[in-house]
This record gives C-alpha cells, sequence and structure tokens, in this order.
C-alpha cells in the first residue's frame, strides 16, 4: 500500500478519497486553485499545494503542475478522482513517465474508450451489443448530415471524447441538424479540446443502466451490479440507485457478464463503469465505457458494503481483487440525490454564492468512515462547509444525499425525509425539484426512462407552495424576536416595544414570497395583522379575518422557534438576514421577504426590452447586430457556464439598438447584455 498520495480533484470527491486514505492510514496531498484556498478538501488532507488561478485551465487541468506538486510533496501515486484529468491518457502517461502510479486504468484502455467512437468499434468486435449510428472518423459536416438522415430522426449528437452531458444534442428534424452540430462542436471543443462527434439512433424512453466493473492487474474483472441513472436533466443525471429497479437476474447477470467482456476486450485495470441504454422491452446496448470513478459510486458502496476508493487503491498497488464474483453479494436498495445550486425552473442555470445557512439531516454520516463496511442509512458526500461559496469556476454541486434501506421503498422513504431536513440559503438549490420527483408516482412505482422529468414537467417544476399560516406565523415569531432583541439594545426612546399607552399595538406584516414571481406566479403581498395588549397576543393571516392566540418563543438549537397559534403548537426553523425570512417547516422551504412598509418602497418595473444574463458567464457568440431586426425567438447571444451553453433568446420581435459585450467577455448575472426596441 501506498504511504502518500497526491489528489489531482477538489470538492466533495477530493473529500472522499482523503477519507479514504486517513482511514487505510494513507498520507494525502490537496491540490488547490486561488478560489479553493480555503475549500473543505485542502483542510482534509494532510498537505495541500496551490497549482493555479481560478479557472479550472489555469489549475485542476495543469497536468505538468500537478505531477510537479506529487514529486515536491513525495506522493508515490496520483488519484484524479472524476472529471477533469481523471480520463486523461496524456496526463496518466506523464504521471508514469514521473515515476508516479496513475490510480486508475492502463493508458491503452483510456485510449481505447476515450474516444466514443473507437470504443464502439472495439466493443462491437467483443461481440457486445451496440445502438446503430455513425461512428467514423470523416467529420465533413455535409458526410454527417447524410449519415444522420440515413439512421432516421431523432438522431443523437455526442461529443466523441465528451461526457457529463457536454457535446450532446437530440436532433428531430434533417433541417435542425447543422445548427446542433455546430452547437454540439463548439461545447465539445470547450469542454475536452475536441470537437469530433458521433451519431446514434435516438431511443425513446430508453433507460440508462450502467455495471460497475473493477479489474486487478493479475487479469481478474468482477462485476459490481447494476444501477438506474435514468432521471437526468440536459443529459445530466440527477437521481441513482442500486441496484436497478424491475431487472430479472437473468438480465442483471448477462448485463453484468457483458460488461466484464467489454474490460477484458481492452485489458482493463481499476475501476470502470460500462453503461448500457435499455429498452422497454430489456434490450441493452453499450453507450461507452468511464475509465474512471463515477460520481454515483456511493450507491454500489452501500448495497455491497464495501470502499471502493479502498479497492482502487489496492489494485494500483498491485494487490488482487479483493473478492471473487462469487462472494459479492447485494443487499437492499440505495438511491443517490445529486444536490445542486441551481434554478431548475430556469432551465437549471447555476446558481452562484455564498452558503450562508447549510444544515444537513440528524444522524448523517459524512463520507465512508466505516471500517467494517457497515451501511448508514443517510450519508453525505460534500466538498463545502456553511460560509463557503458556489462559484462560476466548477461544477455547482452542493453535496450528494445517498440512502439505503432494506427495500426500495423504505429508501424512498429515507430520501424524503432526509431531502425535507436539508437546509441551505444564500443560493437557488434543486432540493424541492428532488422533493417532488421521488413523492411522484412515476418514479415510486418504477417507471423510469431518460423522458421522465420531460414527461412530467408540469408536476415536477410545479409553482412553489403558497406559505400556510403556521409558515406566516413563524415568519412573524423571527421577526418580533428581533424586534425585540433590537429593543433590548436601544434606548428608551428608540426602542421598538409593543406597549402602549392608551389601546394594544396593531403591526401589519406584509410578507412577499421570492421564487414564485420567477415562475410566473403571483409572491403576495401576504397580510399578518398582529396584535399585543398588556394581557395577550394574536395574529390574523389572510385571507382567515378571525385573530387567532398566539405566542411565540425561540428553540433550543439555533434558528429554532415554536409558535401557539390558537390551539395548534408549530416548530420550525428560520434562518435570516436582513428582511428575508428563510423558514423550514414539516420538510418544506419557504423564502419570505418583509416588507417594512416604514423603510421600502414598491420596487420599479424593469426597462422593456432590457436583456439580462441569467447567469454568471463567458460570451462565446453574439449573433446579431445593433440595427438588426429580429423575430421573437431568434437568438441573440450565447454564453457558456460551467461548461453548458445557455442561448440568450428574443423576447419578442424588434430591432436590436445596443450589444453591450463582445466573444471572450465575461460577465456577472444581472448584467444588460443588449437592448432589443420592440416598437
Amino acid at each position: 500500500m501506498f504511504n502518500k498520495i497526491l489528489i489531482a480533484n477538489r470538492g466533495e470527491i477530493a473529500c472522499r478519497i482523503a477519507a479514504t486514505c486517513k482511514r487505510l492510514g494513507v498520507r494525502s496531498v490537496a491540490v488547490y486553485s486561488a478560489a479553493d484556498a480555503q475549500a473543505r478538501h485542502v483542510a482534509v488532507c494532510d498537505e495541500a499545494v496551490q497549482i493555479g488561478g481560478a479557472a479550472a485551465a489555469d489549475s485542476y487541468l495543469r497536468g505538468a503542475r500537478i505531477i510537479e506538486a506529487a514529486r515536491v510533496m513525495g506522493a508515490q501515486a496520483v488519484h484524479p478522482g472524476y472529471g477533469f484529468l481523471s480520463e486523461n491518457e496524456d496526463f496518466a502517461r506523464a504521471c508514469a513517465a514521473a515515476g508516479l502510479v496513475f490510480i486508475g486504468p492502463p493508458i491503452a484502455a483510456i485510449a481505447a474508450m476515450g474516444s466514443k467512437a473507437a470504443a464502439k468499434t472495439l466493443m462491437g468486435e467483443a461481440a457486445v451489443p451496440l445502438v446503430p449510428g455513425y461512428h467514423g472518423i470523416d467529420q465533413d459536416a455535409q458526410r454527417l448530415q447524410r449519415e444522420a438522415d440515413a439512421i432516421g430522426y431523432p438522431v443523437l449528437l455526442k461529443a466523441s471524447a465528451g461526457g457529463g452531458g457536454k457535446g450532446m444534442r437530440v436532433v428531430e428534424h434533417s433541417h435542425a441538424f447543422a445548427a446542433a452540430l455546430a452547437s454540439c462542436q463548439r461545447e465539445a471543443a470547450s469542454s475536452f479540446g475536441d470537437d469530433r462527434v458521433l451519431l446514434e439512433k435516438y431511443l425513446t424512453r430508453p433507460r440508462h443502466v450502467e455495471v460497475q466493473i473493477f479489474a486487478d492487474q493479475q487479469g481478474g474483472v468482477v462485476y459490481l451490479f447494476d444501477r438506474d441513472c435514468s432521471v437526468q436533466r440536459r443529459h445530466q443525471k440527477v437521481l441513482e440507485e442500486a441496484p436497478a429497479p424491475g431487472l430479472s437476474a437473468e438480465l442483471r447477470r448477462t448485463m453484468g457478464e457483458a460488461a466484464v467482456n467489454a474490460a477484458q476486450a481492452v485489458k482493463y485495470v481499476g475501476a470502470g463503469t460500462v453503461e448500457f441504454i435499455m429498452t422497454a422491452s430489456g434490450e441493452f446496448y453499450f453507450m461507452e465505457m468511464n475509465t474512471r470513478l463515477q460520481v454515483e459510486h456511493p450507491v454500489t458502496e452501500m448495497v455491497t458494503g464495501l470502499d471502493l476508493v479502498e479497492w482502487q487503491l489496492r489494485i494500483a498497488a498491485g494487490e488482487p481483487l479483493p473478492l471473487t464474483q462469487a462472494q459479492l453479494v447485494c443487499e437492499g436498495h440505495a438511491i443517490e440525490a445529486r444536490l445542486y445550486a441551481e434554478h431548475p425552473a430556469r432551465g437549471f442555470l447555476p446558481s452562484t454564492g455564498t452558503l450562508r445557512h447549510l444544515h444537513w439531516p440528524a444522524h448523517v454520516e459524512f463520507a465512508l468512515s466505516a471500517a467494517d463496511g457497515a451501511r448508514a442509512a443517510v450519508r453525505i458526500d460534500s466538498g463545502v462547509r456553511q460560509g463557503d461559496s458556489i462559484t462560476p469556476f466548477y461544477d455547482p454541486m452542493i453535496a450528494k444525499l445517498i440512502v439505503h434501506g432494506a427495500s426500495r421503498q423504505q429508501a424512498l422513504a429515507r430520501m424524503a425525509q432526509a431531502l425535507g431536513e436539508c437546509e441551505v440559503v444564500g443560493l437557488h438549490t434543486n432540493i424541492a425539484f428532488l422533493q417532488r420527483i421521488v413523492s411522484h408516482d412515476a418514479f415510486a412505482s418504477g417507471e423510469l426512462d431518460t423522458g421522465l422529468i420531460e414527461r412530467h414537467q408540469a408536476a415536477f417544476f410545479a409553482a412553489e407552495p403558497v406559505p400556510p399560516p403556521a409558515v406566516l406565523a413563524l415568519a412573524c415569531a423571527a421577526l418580533l424576536a428581533r424586534q425585540q432583541e433590537a429593543g433590548e439594545a436601544a434606548s428608551p426612546w428608540t426602542a421598538l416595544a409593543h406597549w402602549r399607552l392608551n389601546g394594544p399595538c396593531i403591526q401589519t406584516l406584509c410578507w412577499y414570497q421570492r421564487g414564485r414571481e420567477a415562475a410566473g406566479d403571483e409572491p403576495g403581498p401576504y397580510a399578518v395583522t398582529f396584535t399585543s395588549d398588556h394581557e395577550a397576543q394574536t395574529l390574523a393571516c389572510a385571507p382567515c379575518s378571525e385573530p387567532e392566540p398566539f405566542a411565540w418563543w425561540r428553540g433550543d438549537v439555533p434558528h429554532a422557534f415554536g409558535v401557539m397559534l390558537g390551539e395548534r403548537r408549530i416548530t420550525g426553523r428560520v434562518v435570516t438576514q436582513d428582511d428575508v425570512f428563510d423558514v423550514f417547516y414539516q420538510g418544506q422551504a419557504y423564502a419570505l421577504e418583509w416588507q417594512n412598509l416604514l423603510a421600502h418602497a414598491a420596487d420599479e418595473a424593469g426597462d422593456e426590452g432590457r436583456l439580462t444574463a441569467p447567469m454568471p458567464g463567458k460570451v462565446i457568440a453574439v449573433l446579431v447586430s445593433p440595427g438588426e431586426v429580429v423575430a421573437k425567438g431568434a437568438p441573440l447571444l450565447v454564453m457558456e457556464a460551467m461548461k453548458m451553453e445557455h442561448t440568450i433568446g428574443a423576447p419578442t420581435a424588434g430591432t436590436v439598438t445596443e450589444v453591450h459585450y463582445a466573444v471572450g467577455d465575461q460577465v456577472s448575472e444581472g448584467v444588460q447584455l443588449l437592448v432589443l426596441d420592440a416598437g
């Protein structure tokens, strides 16, 4: 076993690898960018080295700098995690040249599977089932158009060197192919430095099922069962589970053996994932092989009771596989949810900002801490802490929430409960979106395919629930507590106490709900009348006109409040900053803004025709010029954020009068990009 390894990654996967290293007594070295100097992965490792600027290209993609750091720090091996340089054959080759063990597959296997087109050819020779498509080296646009027409639409365009949903487009008609190809090639070049693409027949309502494999240097190969990763948005996974629901024992074994054949065809070593696309009738086809640890590996760990990172380290050190195929056991069911900082209702645009408040479920395990393989019911893998920032430089993942149960039904119940106990304040998240999916009948019944989200978008993208009286009462309690504290700290002349000489104090508290206006829903106001005299307090929540007896108190833990509203005892948590009150009640989150009638004027409406950046990012294409007349919906400008493209379209027909940014410019969220005169 190694004495010291360098982890060539960041965030939750770097923390995850460091946890196993600590358990095994292996010292770990972190690398970090200028933006990550105070990051959690730096803190949990034994040593750390700064390798460059904030952008990934200036830091985590600088292979030579990472190798230099490993040599200086005396590391024997490099663990690449996933993403960044994890599947880069040049980096693996440079590690070997520097005398460092690359904790991953042989260079030849990375090369064979790094090109999706070459991998398809190789798998075809190994008799692994393939989807009809074009994987040729001729990348002429007209040739690609002819091949797509011959395959028949819909066709899936995929970056040959791609992954993570980047450089992928579904083309429904022949006339849309050219534009989709250009966009796909731009994104592929930006994300992977390679604009080559391949074509596949796009299967309707397919499932995405993958098999975890491990191979040692002695020629042994096993499969650690399967996972379903069908629930996706923008071709990126949202929920994963193991084992894949509804597979017969025979189909599960057949897929596992096909995955082993794929690994043997490239003389694989280490951890890998063979991804299949499966039809409703049970036919499955090879998609790709990921030559690294997957984001969703924790669900496999939960059902097998194994530490896959430990397996990686032992195999890289030359040890044989710890278990044979016959010794591997799959017990229970595990589900993983990816918690992202993003706006689901706005096309999953990333959200940046500071995590002002971060609260995880009770009795949670962090990473894989048990040496004996015991399974935690709830686990969090995260690379951030309260006070950290989600920046535009990297993937906006906050954490992975993983649960395990004796059955899928129990795992679903635990996931629903755990999601309801996750509290994030400071930026937008997909938590409510995930809650809607796991509670939906289609998901609960195992009706899984890659179109699940799109098919049920009315339910999954429903408006934020209107705050019930209990939530308004909790917000009022937090506001009254703040007023009381301000009064106690002030002089008698500026105190905000509710005592009045000739009658009761009556306050009308107006609340607006943040987030509803983004979906075009009415955000309020929700008026609450609070009355206090010498003997009692009452609260009346519109539209209810009758006041109810009201009392409030602080809980025993931070942000906890309790109220009595009539005969109901209500408890929850309220996190406040300025006039924004984030209320967490019965598993739901409500962002309420108090309208201080003494200090706030009504917001002025935005200028008509003003088009602003929906997120921070980089301008990669400007498609119009001042004076140009455009139709409604016409693409005006293309931005890139976190290596995903976002097209800004015309909200109405009109004339472009101003363009404020050029290709290559970095822009902040909310800045005015251009002006469109609708007149």
